[in-house]
């Protein structure tokens, strides 16, 4: 969406410079290429649907057509289809064929053909026959007594759609006859099909939010007398429409001043039905399936934020419901969506009684938790967090009840340390996190006095919280873990991370003392030898250091080095308890960066767990922290580190991603080592690896070498990417931007000399291996990785690599090497030394881009992003390039309008700025004068066509919704 936003302001920018500044002429052909290119870009625009794919006015992704939807099983409640739109000019049926018979038979065949390819024939048609005018008249016979359900569905469906989609088909002489037909249709289907009936009542809403509230003001008191006067089932066809019509204004795409307009419509009619849902639910004869739906009601109006004032006493019933075991569900649902109405704040009063209400559900939940009743428990919980978090602020104003509301939070608190694991024997505890940041956020943000009052009130119970959170982390017995689905372990562990946040939270609220008290049970669990404490209770003291370090600044604490020193000290008898292990050092990595004595007690610990792989991500994580934050006091330790990695590659303990991981901490731990003493240690690492590129560039290529040859070039990209090539100690000159175009380079990188080594192994590879894009990518992404690090000092690099692109691009272009191309432009535009090389290399990238363009240019979308993104940076960089006769800006005018057509969202983004930045250059290039006057209409049109079709992705309900 912000994508879509961005571009047509793009659009809209590119109008207000062309349209003022330029008139539109019609001028004779010249014979130049880009007369050609223009030749063939024109053709191409005019045969678009059929060489591209590109429709040449219509939006490039339709909105989603209606598939008639084979009727559900008897039980089944009628499936709510998308809104539905007109299908296309393609599938448009034959008038003279859309009759009766031919739609009974289309419907035969989708239900019961056992051929997919007629199933899908047959869906096609129906969808437009749905469109068609005379669907008005056969969705009425398919209604008929004599039909099958399915077929009844498909005419009660059509209907729906023709009121939503096809209104304005529809002469308004005809709007009260289809009132009466509609009202007559759902009073008749009363007693079933369910399917058919819930499908009326979604046309019977349409209708009434077509014509609410101007032509039909008393739409809903008039639907409530005509339902209830017919006989049978009325009330079960009364409650249904009465669900569905929120829901459909809810779902329904409207314009925002029609959907508040139908709105307060209809929520100005809920005293007149909430009477009548709350006599459905005192009724003692009613059936149980009738009180569902008359608390579904509930919920389903609570969405449109009704006042809570009036719903009060409906409000009541629905907690009486909870007794009963059949309402107990819907019951839930409803008073969920009530309480979950931000608008309910104004009702202070009737707040305070649903706390009351809300408390006294205590007992029904401590029987559902005693009894392992986890649907009961789940139900009460949510209730209770659905009014403590939504009205938190509202509850903790009201002094005069603080006694009330801190029982709800006690009540929270209790389901928040249920007892059981997550999620195998409780699913309550979940629920309840984000209450405890609302409570801490909320009396944060109290004036002073208040907040002085309630920070000493609720002080305690957070403390109790930390220890239910903490207790909640355990991780269960190794044979009860081992017994636990995959499912299961993921969901533990997502509910541990909400758990860290959750401490983080409470932090804010009790400060440094949240630390101190966890430390002194740390303490006393490791060094005290008469406790024999379980692994889970040292791994979940960590965890919780853990997740404060995490975020928050713990510089200040006089606990840490207290920390620091107890982790060798602590017996790992669990793999849980290692990776915690590994993953607090890690967190703790911006305190060592200011404490360096302090890395002899923790680094030795990472790098044992270093060579364990069931330890792989967490100690290699940690180490990379390490190596990130503290790399300018790593001297002493950097033989040890790369001795221990070195190992670890050679034996390949990890797998892949941690391998890549692992270079990355040993580029930031190389990248601050003396100049001098670098070259040897990356080819002490390296060597390896050259040897095995050298061996495998000598050999045919193979499924069996590839995996070898792309972790080979991950490991040195990866290295490279945080390779921080500004020497530490020595003259940043070496860096430094060319002076007056010549070349900076003072003395070789040792990256540098490493990459040269690298080189021609690295040519071998891309030459042999051309056609495989992955290779190719990783060979070019070492490359980019260096020249973002060594900016002006890979000048040692650029001629040779842009004649190996040059190569690349000519053989199987690519967008990498666009990419690649791009930021040698960026860096190396002003140094006369070099510009040869680019130059020759931009006009080969151009002259293959274009043959591109000649072509079937819609089959490589990224690659005309790639070159707009690349020539706009040529623009701004060095416009003057376009007065050569090899860089044609004319051609460039002709793709860049074809581009406008592609229908994504990158490309388009990239086209955008291109034209900006042609435009500017105006003055500077007479050849973009001369092609907006020849052919400035034609992008003026495409522009038009883009902005409108951009404007209805964004607003749907842009062009002709209601």
């Amino acid at each position: 969406m912000k994508r879509c936003l961005w571009t047509t302001g793009r659009i809209l920018m590119l109008l207000l410079i062309i349209v003022p500044g330029y008139y539109f002429h019609l001028l004779p052909v010249s014979s130049s290429s880009s007369s050609r290119t223009r030749l063939s870009i024109i053709l191409q625009l005019s045969v678009t649907p059929s060489l591209l794919k590109i429709p040449p006015t219509r939006p490039r992704w339709p909105r989603p057509r209606p598939r008639p939807q084979p009727a559900p099983g008897p039980r089944a409640r009628a499936p709510r289809t998308p809104l539905p739109t007109e299908p296309e000019p393609s599938m448009e049926a034959d008038p003279a064929e859309v009759t009766l018979e031919a739609v009974e038979r289309a419907l035969h065949q989708l239900y019961y053909d056992l051929d997919m390819a007629q199933k899908t024939v047959a869906q096609k048609w129906l969808t437009a026959a749905q469109a068609s005018p005379q669907a008005w008249h056969f969705c009425w016979a398919l209604l008929g007594p004599d039909k099958s359900p399915e077929v009844q569905f498909f005419g009660a469906s059509t209907l729906h759609l023709k009121i939503w989609r096809h209104w304005a088909d529809l002469p308004a002489a005809q709007h009260e006859d289809l009132k009466v037909q509609l009202v007559a249709h759902v009073a008749r289907f009363a007693a079933g099909p369910k399917m058919v009936l819930t499908r009326l009542c979604v046309a019977l809403a349409s209708l009434v939010l077509r014509t609410a509230p101007d032509a039909w003001p008393a739409a809903v008191p008039d639907l409530l007398t005509a339902v209830q006067a017919a006989e049978g089932g009325a009330g079960a066809a009364l409650l249904e429409l009465l669900t569905v019509l929120p829901e459909e204004l809810q779902s329904g795409r409207l314009r925002p001043d029609r959907r508040g307009l139908l709105r307060a419509a209809l929520a100005g009619q809920w005293p007149v039905i909430c009477p009548l849902l709350r006599r459905l639910l005192r009724q003692t004869d009613s059936p149980a399936r009738v009180k569902v739906r008359a608390l579904g009601c509930l919920g389903s109006w609570a969405e449109l934020d009704v006042s809570l004032g009036e719903s009060e006493a409906l409000l009541q019933d629905s907690f009486s419901a909870l007794a009963d075991p059949e309402l107990f569900d819907a019951a839930v649902e409803a008073i969920v969506s009530v309480l979950a109405q931000p608008s309910c704040r104004r009702f202070v009063d009737v707040l305070v009684k649903l706390v009351s209400l809300v408390l006294g559900l205590q007992e029904q939940l401590r029987k559902a938790v005693q009894d392992g009743d986890m649907e009961t428990s789940h139900g009460i919980c949510r209730v209770a967090v659905a009014l403590g978090e939504t009205h938190c602020r509202t509850l903790l104003e009201q002094a005069e009840h603080w006694q009330d509301f801190q029982a709800l939070v006690s009540m929270i608190l209790f389901c928040t340390g249920i007892p059981g694991h997550y999620p195998v024997e409780e699913t309550c505890s979940s629920l309840t996190l984000t209450f405890w940041y609302t409570l801490q956020d909320d009396v944060t943000s109290l004036e002073a006095g208040q907040q002085t009052l309630y920070l000493q009130a609720y002080r305690p119970v957070f403390f109790q919280l930390v220890d239910v959170l903490l207790h909640k982390s355990r991780f269960p017995g190794h044979q009860a873990y081992a017994s636990w689905s995959a499912g299961d372990k993921e969901q533990f562990r997502i509910y541990r991370v909400d758990i860290s946040d959750t401490l983080m939270y409470v932090y804010d609220f009790l400060g440094p003392e949240l630390l101190r008290n966890m430390y002194d049970r740390l303490g006393r669990l490791v060094t005290d030898p008469e406790l024999t404490a379980q692994w889970q209770d040292v791994e979940v003291l960590l965890f919780g250091f853990q997740s404060i370090a995490e975020t928050e600044d713990v510089s200040y604490s006089d606990i840490i080095p207290g920390l620091i020193g107890l982790m060798p000290l602590i017996p790992v008898t669990s793999i849980q308890l290692a990776d915690t292990l590994m993953f607090t050092i890690g967190s703790l990595g911006e305190w060592l960066a200011d404490h360096p004595p302090m890395l002899t007690r923790v680094l030795p610990v990472v790098l044992r767990a270093l060579s364990d792989p069931d330890l792989s991500v967490s100690s290699v994580s940690a180490l990379k922290r390490i190596c990130r934050e503290c790399r300018r006091d790593l001297r002493p330790h950097a033989e040890d580190i790369l001795a221990a990695a070195q190992e670890v590659l050679v034996q390949q303990i990890h797998k892949s991603a941690q391998c890549m991981w692992l270079m990355q901490a040993l580029g930031f731990l190389l990248s601050a080592q003396p100049r001098e003493e670098v070259l040897g240690q990356l080819f002490s690492l390296l060597g390896p690896s050259l040897q095995d590129l050298e061996r495998l560039a000598s050999e045919a290529p193979s499924s069996s070498n590839r995996p070898a040859l792309l972790h080979i070039l991950g490991l040195l990209t990866n290295l490279l990417s945080t390779f921080d090539a500004r020497p530490l100690t020595e003259t940043p000159s070496v860096m430094a931007p060319a002076v007056l175009g010549t070349s900076s380079r003072v003395d070789t990188h040792p990256v540098v000399e490493l990459l040269q080594r690298f080189f021609p192994p690295i040519q071998d590879v891309i030459s042999k291996w051309i056609n495989d894009s992955q290779v190719v990518e990783a060979a070019c992404a070492v490359f980019e990785k260096s020249l973002k690090n060594l900016l002006h000092g890979f000048g040692p690099l650029v001629d040779p690599l842009c004649e190996l692109i040059g190569r690349m691009y000519a053989a199987v272009p690519r967008a990498p090497e666009l990419d690649l191309s791009r930021q040698l432009f960026h860096i190396f535009h002003s140094e006369k030394c070099h510009l040869s090389s680019i130059r020759t290399l931009l006009e080969l990238l151009t002259s293959v881009t274009l043959s591109i363009f000649q072509q079937v240019p819609r089959e490589h979308p990224d690659i005309v992003d790639s070159f707009m993104q690349l020539h706009t940076q040529v623009l701004k960089k060095k416009a003057e390039l376009y007065l050569l006769e090899n860089l044609d800006i004319k051609a460039l005018y002709y793709c860049g309008i074809l581009s406008l057509k592609f229908p994504e969202k990158a490309t388009l983004k990239s086209t955008c700025v291109f034209f900006t930045e042609l435009l500017h250059r105006g003055e500077e290039l007479p050849s973009v004068q001369e092609v907006l006057q020849q052919d400035g209409r034609m992008l003026l049109q495409v522009l038009l066509e883009l902005e409108q079709r951009l404007g209805k992705e964004t607003d749907p309900n842009r062009h002709g919704a209601t």
